[in-house]
């Protein structure tokens, strides 16, 4: 029988997609920074991947990976796979939760033989020897940015650089406002999402607010939860089901930070056939695939006010004629929204983007 012939995926210009009307936008691209390159070399992590052959079908899906090892879910079934060496760049592997995989049985062990093709992924990047990408869940639908009323505070800026990633993922974001109990009202900040068309849910898993109709929301869903340590992220999936029984832990008082409760991402299954990937509480999350010039193509509503600019390659930072930021001193655009512009902005000029800093 002739041997199948592994296929690497294509490499492809990332293309944006607003959340508000499934528009692509043509002139909103990612390109490879060439900063990266002063660090001698580049990879994206779905390359080093054996892909499915012509006529291979994937038939589990990973749950979570872990060095050389993977649980699958498979024929309805929780079970362990071996990854193989072709699928490591150093002690990780290029497997994400959610990633679709064709395994198969070679003595007493199942090994991970091919990938299929990613529809979607959020990805970080990570410095060592070489820059490469690092995929931390795959083939989502939805991306839920957990933040909390209080304890610890809403930070607009995390939230900014989370749409950002979502976009260039090609998932759709939703916003959870969670430990609405600790507060007499939401933050007004968060208000500002609605306004932009990203669904926003405010949630108290002490008193059930909110959480029926989240989970309702996510029906049918592979979901991503991605937020700061602490805001409840692990409380939510045990509210949303009980037999989860996921361990939990409290916010510090004394500086807000959450302890990491969960500690590798892990994909689970809820009722209602709902997907949940839940990931470590973000304390630094490097953006792949964005560059500076092209930032403003992320914030669509900054390119509302774009088109009036002066001069076509505005940076919207400093240039005579800037119409974004007339717009912010006029009230037009929140000036917390063209902060967090500007911050992702500078930090990818300098090289990397850090959640958490906001």
């Amino acid at each position: 029988m002739a041997k199948k012939v592994r296929k690497k995926r294509q490499k492809k210009r990332v293309r944006t997609r607003d959340w508000a009307d499934g528009a692509v936008h043509e002139t909103a691209f990612s390109i490879d920074r060439p900063r990266h390159l002063r660090t001698g070399s580049q990879a994206r992590e779905d390359d080093e991947a054996p892909m499915l052959a012509d006529g291979e079908a994937p038939n589990a899906v990973v749950i979570s990976a872990t060095g050389s090892w993977a649980f699958l879910q498979m024929n309805g079934a929780e079970v362990l796979g071996r990854i193989p060496d072709a699928m490591m760049v150093g002690r990780s592997s290029v497997l994400a939760p959610g990633d679709r995989v064709l395994v198969e049985q070679e003595a007493d062990t199942l090994l991970v033989k091919a990938l299929a093709p990613r529809v979607t992924k959020l990805s970080r990047f990570v410095q060592g020897a070489r820059v490469r990408e690092h995929v931390i869940a795959a083939n989502a639908d939805l991306l839920v940015i957990v933040t909390a009323a209080r304890q610890p505070r809403f930070k607009p800026g995390l939230v900014d650089r989370c749409l950002v990633a979502a976009q260039v993922g090609g998932v759709e974001p939703i916003l959870v406002v969670n430990k609405m109990d600790l507060t007499d009202a939401p933050p007004e900040a968060a208000a500002f999402y609605e306004e932009i068309d990203v669904p926003v849910f405010y949630t108290s898993c002490e008193r059930g607010d909110g959480v029926g109709e989240l989970h309702e929301a996510l029906r049918g869903k592979t979901a991503v939860l991605a937020g700061h340590s602490g805001v409840g992220k692990s409380s939510l999936l045990n509210a949303m089901d009980a037999a989860l029984r996921i361990a939990v832990q409290q916010v510090s008082g004394f500086n807000e930070k959450g302890r990491h409760t969960t500690s590798a991402s892990r994909l689970y299954m809820l009722s209602h056939d709902v997907r949940i990937i839940d990931t470590p509480g973000v304390r630094n999350l490097g953006l792949w695939g964005v560059s500076d010039e092209e930032l403003a193509f992320y914030f669509p509503d900054l390119g509302e006010f774009a088109a009036a600019c002066q001069f076509r390659d505005c940076s919207h930072l400093h240039e005579p004629g800037c119409a974004v930021l007339a717009a912010v001193e006029s009230g037009l655009l929140p000036r917390n929204r063209y902060q967090s512009y500007v911050r992702i902005r500078e930090s990818l000029a300098a090289g990397e983007v850090l959640l958490g800093r906001d």
